[in-house]
């Protein structure tokens, strides 16, 4: 009875292990699809924009899903600066992992005793939120970089910042930078000034609870180191 109730156990646990490689296959095959079409689509909806309109629901607040897509030539070149000199200033000499500001991360985290903070990449940043949400996993973190590194071979780094542009969260319910700019200075992203595009880059870590017109002390010191970055930034692959 023991021997069956063992083989019973054994193959419960193969059965489990092939069915869970199946799942990871068929979800992998249907990501490298959809790389493969963001690659020239634009993205029309994602598990952020989803689980955003849940929690608004739980909430109790009013449904709002606000983005509008917006080519990277039309999004203008001052945002894009401003963007990558608060987020990642090494965007365009990394393939998608930036083990300098890791290094350092970690270096700091160390000496000064707090929490380890964030040193995503740019790349790393827009396979999070095209693929999962915004739950943290140490589960998810081999598929998601394994996304990376699939959006570093079959994107352009120009592609991959307008994509970013345009699904990160810039608010409560606002999507992309075109929609935040609407939102908060009441003109297209192409029409901000260089300071309002620092702005809007430096409320990216917490865009709900941050306001770009509304800046605090923080905001404006951040906004004012971001806008001295934006001139160290080469939009590499522009022309």
């Amino acid at each position: 009875m023991a021997k069956k109730s063992g083989n019973k156990a054994v193959r419960f646990f193969k059965n489990s292990i092939r069915v869970t490689l199946q799942v990871i296959t068929v979800a992998m095959q249907w990501a490298f699809l959809l790389i493969v079409l963001y690659r020239v689509v634009p993205v029309p909806l994602t598990p952020l924009h989803i689980a955003r309109l849940f929690d608004q629901t739980e909430e109790g607040k009013p449904l709002r899903l606000t983005k509008d897509w917006t080519s990277i030539e039309h999004l203008g070149q001052p945002i894009c600066k401003a963007v990558l000199a608060a987020e990642d200033g090494r965007f365009f000499e990394h393939f998608g992992f930036d083990f300098e500001q890791m290094q350092k991360a970690i270096e700091n985290s160390l000496e000064k005793g707090r929490k380890l903070r964030g040193a995503s990449t740019i790349t790393q940043q827009t396979a999070k939120n095209l693929f999962f949400t915004p739950q943290r996993s140490w589960i998810r973190k081999v598929p998601e970089m394994g996304i990376t590194v699939l959006l570093e071979v079959l994107w352009t780094k120009r592609r991959i910042l307008e994509v970013y542009l345009n699904i990160i969260e810039t608010g409560e319910g606002i999507y992309g930078m075109q929609a935040a700019a609407i939102e908060y200075f009441d003109k297209p992203c192409d029409k901000l000034s260089k300071r309002e595009c620092a702005l809007i880059a430096s409320c990216l870590p917490n865009p709900r609870t941050r306001k770009p017109d509304k800046p605090t002390k923080f905001i404006n010191r951040k906004a004012a180191r971001v806008q001295r970055g934006m001139k160290k930034i080469e939009l590499v692959g522009w022309e």
